[in-house]
């Protein structure tokens, strides 16, 4: 037996998720029905989950972890939007960059990069 997909729910409208999914994160729509739209990008990529106590550097737990090709591109198109860092930029000791901001459904997102 082997899991060939995880995937993230998130309750909200899903036409508030196009400036953040889509434009902020470049994320392609694999299915819309108007009730559901699932975000995702081809290539491939590894499945994980994690289970947190904290979030690292006495951050709170984010709800999702995005890892990111081109960090600095995205975190100046976050500040260009007018989003609100919550974290970071900060690079950690465990070898990644990273940011926090909220998604449009208060949903915590790391956004991050491998150093």
């Amino acid at each position: 037996m082997a899991v060939r997909r995880i995937v993230t729910n998130i309750e909200g409208d899903p036409t508030r998720a196009v400036q953040f999914y889509e434009e902020l994160l470049g994320l392609d729509i694999k299915m819309d029905m108007g009730w559901i739209r699932t975000y995702g990008a081809d290539g491939q990529m590894t499945i994980q989950f994690s289970v947190m106590s904290q979030g690292g550097s006495g951050t709170a737990v984010p709800d999702m972890s995005i890892e990111v090709d081109d960090f600095d591109a995205v975190l100046a198109k976050a500040q260009t939007m007018g989003l609100t860092l919550e974290y970071g930029p900060a690079e950690e000791e465990w070898g990644v960059r990273r940011f926090y901001v909220r998604d449009p459904f208060g949903k915590l997102i790391n956004v991050l990069t491998h150093l």
